[in-house]
């Protein structure tokens, strides 16, 4: 099966694409990645969704707006970018759009408040079934969050599925916006996989230096800035004093917690106490990896063989270092050494989730997220291509 996985995160930097050949039963694994592609949101885009998922809704033009309306819009205006993304990876791969047999879109969070039971995510499914003609599956964290789960993280289910090791207990850590992590044991068991969110990443340390630079600098591009500061000790054990932290999994979070508000006030407090933006990067960047480190101590059952990286901080050598310290006794390295192209790797998570729901079988782990039971999420927006249902005789 031909499924296109969607895929833009809590930074909204982009639409990441990925076009995967599965085979068509409940096996994983062989899986051939046949493209992948990156679709970067203009500037302008990335800071109305941040400001939205900050509560701050505003208008084109800087002013108070319609918030609904303003939600309405981006769902619309989302689902064109994620329907293009697909269309255009598709032709770049050199296949015809009616050989996919599926869309799947995890849209873009701009709201996950699972004390609420509640989480959203826009990009219209239907318009991107409409624009292609692929049947499309999207919304798969409100199932989850209904069986009783937070609705995150759901990618341990492919890390899983393409990572877990008879012999190696393996610890993989997603960098992007926030920080989560997932524990997959020798001997590959469903059950004992153990994953959540460890707290922020990219998301207060891109705030921050888009703040500071008054949005001339996007991120800490080659960690430069983080490699060039000091780490403030006591800032640094102000953030690791964080009840999110301390809690015990599942659990997960986003830009509702560590987003565009607690950026500003960090650099507000930096600059109050005469340290400079390096020196507050710096101290970021320590914060995620010491989170990470001791949610490993914390958490986790036995000590970690090797770890595999990805998402944005992959590409950030301050981020990768500070991570090896923190981790010592375990190798360190980029998924793509494991045959999973690190920045495709959340994209191609949705890839299997959604054939996974093309056919009925579960796509998730319970024990991740909290769920009572496993179950298929995903809703299905039919494109014009038959779905062909498994022989369940």
């Amino acid at each position: 099966m031909r499924i296109v996985g969607l895929m833009s995160g809590t930074s909204a930097d982009g639409v990441d694409a990925a076009l995967v050949e599965w085979e068509a039963d409940e096996a994983a694994r062989p899986f051939r990645l046949l493209a992948f592609g990156e679709t970067p949101y203009p500037p302008v885009l990335q800071q109305q969704i941040h400001r939205l998922a900050a509560g701050r809704a505003v208008s084109a033009g800087g002013e108070p707006s319609d918030s609904v309306r303003e939600l309405a819009a981006l769902d619309v205006g989302l689902g064109e970018r994620f329907a293009e993304a697909a269309i255009a990876l598709v032709e770049r791969a050199g296949v015809a759009i009616d050989s996919i047999d599926g869309i799947a879109s995890h849209g873009q969070t701009v709201g996950h408040y699972p004390d609420l039971r509640a989480t959203l995510q826009l990009g219209d499914p239907s318009l991107i079934a409409e624009r292609t003609g692929c049947t499309t599956i999207a919304d798969f964290r409100p199932r989850d969050i209904a069986a009783g789960g937070e609705g995150a993280p759901l990618a341990p289910f492919f890390h899983h599925a393409a990572l877990s090791d008879p012999d190696e207990n393996r610890l993989v850590v997603n960098l992007g916006g926030i920080a989560n992590i997932t524990w997959l044991p020798a001997g590959g068991d469903p059950d004992a996989v153990i994953a959540f969110d460890v707290g922020p990443a990219n998301s207060l340390i891109d705030g921050v230096v888009r703040f500071a630079s008054g949005d001339r600098e996007r991120i800490d591009r080659d960690g430069v800035r983080a490699l060039r500061g000091r780490v403030d000790d006591a800032l640094l054990e102000r953030l690791l004093d964080d009840e999110f932290l301390r809690r015990a999994p599942p659990k997960s979070t986003g830009r509702e917690r560590y987003g565009l508000a607690e950026a500003e006030q960090l650099v507000a407090d930096s600059r109050g106490r005469g340290r400079d933006l390096d020196d507050l990067v710096a101290t970021l960047v320590a914060f995620t990896t010491e989170a990470i480190a001791r949610a490993c101590g914390d958490f986790l059952p036995r000590k970690v063989d090797r770890v595999f990286v990805g998402g944005g901080g992959v590409r950030n050598p301050a981020v990768m270092r500070s991570l090896q310290r923190g981790l010592p006794h375990a190798s360190v390295d980029p998924m793509d050494v494991a045959g999973v192209p690190a920045d495709a790797a959340e994209a191609m998570a949705f890839a299997l989730m959604g054939r996974n729901a093309l056919l009925g079988i579960p796509n998730h782990l319970p024990r991740c997220t909290g769920a009572r039971h496993a179950t298929v999420l995903g809703e299905i927006s039919p494109g014009r291509k038959r779905i062909e249902l498994r022989d369940k005789g």
